[in-house]
């Protein structure tokens, strides 16, 4: 498929759009998936799984990562700029005002029940892209092994996603390459594990100071502020959800800035906002520091995913005809897509919790696969199903027509 050159206007608009209507943690890749690529056609399978696998082996936020990949590649480096600060402002100025409201009102906007119906919707969205996706990336029988060797290792403690897509990597060097380097790799990649877990070890039993060294419960200054959230985008593994705990336990446990229930008000806010969900860093923000504090924490976060995309692209797009570069990417292909269907079971509870929401996620999935129609339209009927069903708008509605 012969990828379209798109202006930067219409990047704008696009991933405003998505900042602004997507909902779903990781799912938003689906959502990426189907609206860009699929819809679009602005990517190919190939690039746009390309991107997942890249993103999935970085520290930070995936999905602004995501988008700033498919920007670079249909812009640039202002394509990518421009795409990824597009997806999260809208997230940005949304969290704002719910922050505002929480901290005048002391209490959460209720929008539960539209989440009741979004939830199965998006994990559908997520879903199909999924199987679209492996439909492409996995074409040979050593394919599907590395896919499901992929997604059993990511059900064993201590290794983590971005160990499975190296070993994953280094396996596709082996087969359609050089098994030789595959080899050397693979143990290169093994030892370090080892000395990983080493270290980690080491660290645990020692008493080593926590991030930012500062007394539980007083307040950080906007240097400590911008500091910590830095650190989080850089070196926190795993993807948002990871990222999630890791502040949790150092913003409530650690440092004292939050307490467990102000935590878990925000969390909620981020549920109720948008676009990547690491914006609880700027209600983190907003509650110790204003505006200020929210636009700092926020900017620090994801930062780190813009230098760090904005430097490897550049590079990977030089390296882009090497051949032990072509057998690791066919390798890892299929890896990423083990891993995405074990994120999809890990959600779906979460997403479905009973039968109606699995009729919701079961008919998302069908229709999907029989038209293709963009993931607004399913957003908002999911919306409207929910709140039907939990704020019984249709009676309330009979009963004022009688």
């Amino acid at each position: 498929m012969e990828e379209q050159r798109v202006g930067l206007a219409e990047l704008a608009r696009a991933f405003l759009k998505l900042g602004a209507m997507s909902y779903g943690g990781p799912a938003i890749m689906g959502i990426m998936q189907a609206e860009l690529q699929e819809k679009r056609g602005w990517v190919s399978k190939e690039k746009f799984l390309e991107g997942l696998a890249l993103v999935n082996m970085l520290p930070g936020p995936g999905a602004t990562q995501l988008g700033i990949f498919i920007g670079h590649a249909k812009g640039g480096m202002a394509g990518g700029i421009i795409a990824g600060l597009c997806f999260v402002l809208p997230a940005f100025f949304i969290m704002l005002a719910l922050a505002a409201a929480y901290l005048a009102y002391g209490a959460l906007p209720s929008m539960r029940s539209a989440f009741y119906g979004i939830g199965p919707v998006v994990l559908g969205i997520f879903t199909v892209a999924v199987y679209r996706l492996g439909k492409n990336a996995i074409k040979e029988m050593v394919q599907v092994v590395i896919a499901v060797a992929a997604a059993a290792t990511m059900a064993a403690p201590h290794i983590g996603l971005v160990i499975t897509l190296l070993i994953a990597g280094c396996a596709g060097i082996a087969v359609f390459d050089s098994r030789r380097h595959g080899v050397i790799g693979l143990a290169v990649v093994l030892i370090g594990l080892v000395l990983m877990r080493g270290l980690e070890l080491l660290y645990a039993s020692s008493d080593a100071a926590p991030v930012i060294p500062i007394m539980d419960g007083v307040a950080p200054s906007l240097l400590d502020l911008g500091s910590f959230f830095f650190k989080v985008g850089a070196f926190t593994f795993g993807g948002g959800l990871s990222m999630l705990a890791f502040m949790q336990e150092q913003v409530v446990v650690q440092l004292g800035w939050l307490t467990p229930q102000e935590f878990v008000d925000g969390l909620a806010l981020g549920q109720l906002t948008p676009g990547p969900i690491l914006m609880l860093a700027a209600f983190i923000g907003f509650k110790l520091k204003g505006i200020v504090g929210a636009t700092i924490a926020a900017g620090a976060i994801f930062l780190p995913s813009f230098l760090m995309m904005l430097s490897i692209l550049p590079m990977l797009k030089r390296m882009g005809n090497l051949a032990w570069l072509k057998a690791f990417m066919r390798g890892v292909g299929p890896a990423v897509i083990g891993a995405l269907a074990v994120s999809l079971g890990q959600l779906a509870p979460h997403a479905a919790p009973d039968w109606t929401a699995w009729a919701l996620l079961l008919g998302t999935i069908m229709i999907m696969l029989w038209r293709n129609i963009g993931p607004l339209a399913f957003m908002l009927g999911g919306a409207s199903i929910g709140l039907v069903l939990k704020e019984r708008l249709l009676r309330r509605v009979l009963n004022l027509v009688n």
